[in-house]
């Protein structure tokens, strides 16, 4: 197999979170190279793309030959995770234990259930309620395990819902709140908009992945990536974007009823899938990311300065 470039970064996964990243790695001057199921992204200029699948180890231990530090930024649709995940991460594993690279994964907060009235911590056990979240909890264990055996250096990132250029219809600060405001339209989002929620931004989320990939105390455990620490409800974030849009006022907004949930997932099953995880925005939902911040040095962006940067992305998509 021949490559154009040194993979000293191999990233699996070209949706929001790599090509996040790979902007990141891109703006520290690094060969990044970014492996998909067909070939073609919208990626930084002079980042190689290579069209494989991540489930044959095989193919991901060849295009990761020379690897620092492999990427598992992998996505695969909703409704098939319990299908394909174990085996994505099965390949990326296999990669980056037989390049010798460090192996770090993109995961998310649903093992953790519901918050039940506390902040989440790196500390908080898995108490997943969910078919996701338990899959997400094992995951995350055989990583940590294989890490404690020897076998590969692995450092865990894990966000909240993401929201920022490139969010489109997986946000719920994404592609029907974005437009919507831009318009000057109603948005709309799930689940109660008056609870406190944790979003992290997008380009945090590829910064802190590129921290774990070469902080020498990021692997061997599970790190929140960084979250801005004053927590505000989803409607709170919809009013400043909606000021960013220059519009005056405060921003129309409604949430999607449970029952329009219900006859969307009867025919769409991304939407199916979503039902289960409505406890998310029953509650306050926060995230502490406290750790990443006092012992890594990352920090998130303002929430007002990364509002302001995704009416950005959405307003230039416009034109």
């Amino acid at each position: 197999m021949k490559h154009t470039t040194a993979p000293r970064h191999v990233i699996f996964g070209s949706g929001a979170v790599g090509t996040a990243v790979a902007e990141a790695l891109v703006r520290r001057g690094e060969p990044v190279r970014i492996v998909n199921r067909s070939g073609r992204a919208d990626v930084p200029d002079g980042v190689e793309v290579v069209a494989g699948d991540a489930a044959d180890p095989a193919f991901t231990t060849a295009v990761a030959v020379g690897a620092a530090v492999v990427y598992q930024a992998l996505n695969p649709p909703y409704h098939r995770w319990q299908q394909e995940f174990p085996a994505l991460q099965a390949g990326v594993l296999a990669a980056a234990e037989a390049a010798g690279a460090r192996m770090v994964s993109m995961d998310n907060v649903y093992s953790y259930g519901p918050p039940g009235g506390r902040p989440f911590t790196e500390e908080t056990p898995d108490a997943a309620t969910t078919r996701k979240g338990r899959l997400r909890g094992r995951m995350a264990q055989d990583l940590l395990a294989a890490h404690k055996a020897g076998r590969v250096e692995v450092a865990i990132g894990r966000a909240s819902d993401y929201f920022g250029p490139r969010g489109g219809a997986q946000s719920n600060l994404g592609d029907l709140v974005f437009p919507a405001l831009l318009a000057g339209r109603t948005a709309t989002v799930l689940g109660d908009p008056d609870q406190p929620h944790t979003y992290t931004y997008l380009p945090d989320i590829g910064e802190a992945l590129a921290l774990l990939g070469r902080h020498p105390d990021a692997p061997g455990r599970i790190w929140h990536l960084p979250n801005d620490p004053h927590t505000r409800t989803t409607r709170e974030l919809v009013d400043l974007a909606h000021h960013a849009t220059g519009r005056p006022g405060t921003a129309r907004l409604r949430r999607m009823p449970t029952f329009a949930l219900y006859a969307m997932g009867a025919v769409n099953r991304t939407v199916r899938e979503l039902i289960e995880m409505q406890y998310e925005f029953a509650e306050p939902f926060v995230v502490d990311s406290s750790l990443v911040r006092d012992r890594l040095g990352a920090v998130a962006t303002p929430v007002e300065e990364a509002l302001e940067q995704t009416v950005a992305a959405y307003r230039a998509l416009r034109k």
